[in-house]
């Protein structure tokens, strides 16, 4: 004899952290800022073979104020970082970020002046989609991934405290370059 037995048929038990977490992830809308080759699979992706409206994504939206997903899929120039930044800046909050290949992600086989170094230097990426170009699965693979963070995002003040909590293991964690490798 549970709770669900006394509770009239079409009432939800919840809390509201988990629904606007469902909320959130059930009404992405992406913004487009396909570069090079991995425009060309996030554009798939958007395609009725792989229908990126089954998670609430059906049109990729061309103005950043109504967007609150950005994938950037391709290489950026060191021209092209400003109009990235500015376009994120854009985005209303909560917004996140998908950097789509290894051009995205780390600059691929650019490695030289003109070429950013990682996305990651210009806007904060939640998730990194590697492969040259990934193919359109890994994408959705992606997407899934990000829709599990933002389903458990905290809200308010806790929100505020998961994020100090984070900054705090950061700050305590060993920097990349005192590492000696895989075996140390």
């Amino acid at each position: 004899m549970g709770i669900e037995e006394k509770l009239p048929s079409g009432v939800l038990l919840t809390s509201v952290e988990l629904f606007a977490g469902w909320a959130r992830k059930s009404s992405l809308w992406p913004a487009t800022f396909g570069l090079a080759c991995c425009a060309i699979e996030m554009m798939a992706t958007g395609a009725g073979r792989y229908d990126l409206a089954r998670f609430g994504m059906e049109v990729f939206r061309a103005s950043p104020r109504q967007a609150d997903l950005m994938i950037v899929a391709g290489r950026v120039s060191q021209k092209m970082a400003p109009v990235l930044r500015q376009i994120y800046d854009q985005m209303p909050d909560p917004k996140w970020v998908i950097s789509m290949g290894a051009c995205a992600s780390s600059g691929g086989m650019f490695n030289n002046y003109a070429i950013v170094q990682g996305v990651d230097h210009v806007v904060p990426v939640d998730i990194y989609l590697p492969g040259c170009p990934p193919r359109p699965e890994m994408l959705l693979d992606a997407i899934l991934k990000l829709h599990d963070e933002i389903q458990h995002t905290k809200l308010g003040v806790h929100r505020e405290r998961e994020l100090d909590e984070l900054e705090a293991a950061a700050l305590k964690a060993i920097p990349t370059s005192s590492m000696k490798g895989l075996l140390a």
